[in-house]
């Protein structure tokens, strides 16, 4: 496996939920649950509303049925994130993947910390948190920073200190709003990675975008191929005669694998297999997503 990794500086994530959430006593709840001390209740599922703020909008259904099966084996581990509603309901602020896990698992139950949030701390808290967890496609990411910009008036540097990101990043992510929405559907789809959908942005027109788009998938190309495609379309003059030499045909088992591969880390993958024999490459195009590869593959 090939991964060039420049020197690592790991960065703590801002402030995060912690400075979102007020440190008042939580009001009574109508329930026969109460708290004592903040430790978590177990609240039943079937009195649990979804969260109408929730920034994913993608699920991994198979991660979700690991996830279920871990439940199942050893429960919930970390508690869900709950305010209290009029209704004697409760309303999910974070941990949707846990709460649907649990669903399937067969789960009656769920551990939860109750919080007495406003509509507006339970909207920033849902997107921050998401944002933070790092495993939002790079589009739903995208939206997340548009809504905390447009409903919450925050500038690029605010929101990198929340989310723990570089402001660039944060830029950078801003950005793939402009790309026209098919090829933003590709992006949610893994078809298409964050640098390549970076790079499409050289360009000025749509239809560009979305022609460049078909060609990168259709060869399969790597986000520096991409680079040098794309550099040689806006300048042909400095291009060579030559456009990017066509990957090889890619073997059917092969390529299903790659694909795989590519949903379950949700990074641009290409194997070079020649007779049993070759090499993963796995790109990624900031240190945060190298840091959640690293966590995968070494199982923590």
């Amino acid at each position: 496996m090939t991964i060039a990794a420049p020197e690592m500086k790991r960065r703590a994530l801002g402030k995060g939920l912690d400075s979102l959430l007020p440190r008042v006593p939580t009001a009574p709840v109508p329930s026969a649950a109460e708290t004592e001390g903040g430790r978590p209740l177990e609240i039943p599922l079937d009195q649990l509303d979804r969260n109408p703020y929730q920034t994913r909008s993608h699920v991994n259904e198979e991660q979700l049925a690991e996830l279920a099966a871990s439940i199942t084996a050893n429960g919930v581990v970390q508690p869900v994130l709950v305010r209290p509603l009029a209704n004697g309901r409760f309303q999910l602020i974070a941990g949707e993947r846990r709460w649907r896990a649990s669903e399937l698992a067969g789960k009656k139950t769920i551990p939860a910390i109750l919080r007495q949030v406003s509509d507006e701390q339970a909207m920033e808290i849902t997107i921050v948190e998401n944002l933070q967890r790092a495993d939002l496609n790079p589009m739903e990411q995208a939206r997340a920073f548009e809504r905390l910009s447009r409903e919450f008036h925050m500038t690029q540097e605010q929101m990198a200190v929340r989310t723990g990101k570089d402001r660039a990043t944060v830029a950078n992510f801003l950005r793939l709003l402009r790309l026209p929405a098919s090829v933003q559907a590709r992006v949610e789809a893994g078809e298409l990675s964050f640098g390549h959908a970076r790079t499409l942005l050289a360009f000025e027109h749509a239809e560009e975008m979305e022609k460049a788009a078909k060609r990168v998938i259709d060869r399969s190309l790597s986000v520096r191929q991409t680079e040098t495609y794309v550099q040689g379309l806006l300048h042909p003059e400095r291009a060579a005669k030559k456009e990017p030499k066509p990957e090889i045909p890619i073997d059917p088992n092969v390529r299903e694998v790659q694909e795989r591969l590519q949903r379950a880390l949700g990074l641009k993958v290409h194997i070079e297999d020649r007779d049993g024999h070759g090499r993963v490459i796995i790109e990624y195009a900031q240190l945060e997503d190298f840091d959640l590869l690293l966590e995968q593959l070494a199982g923590e």
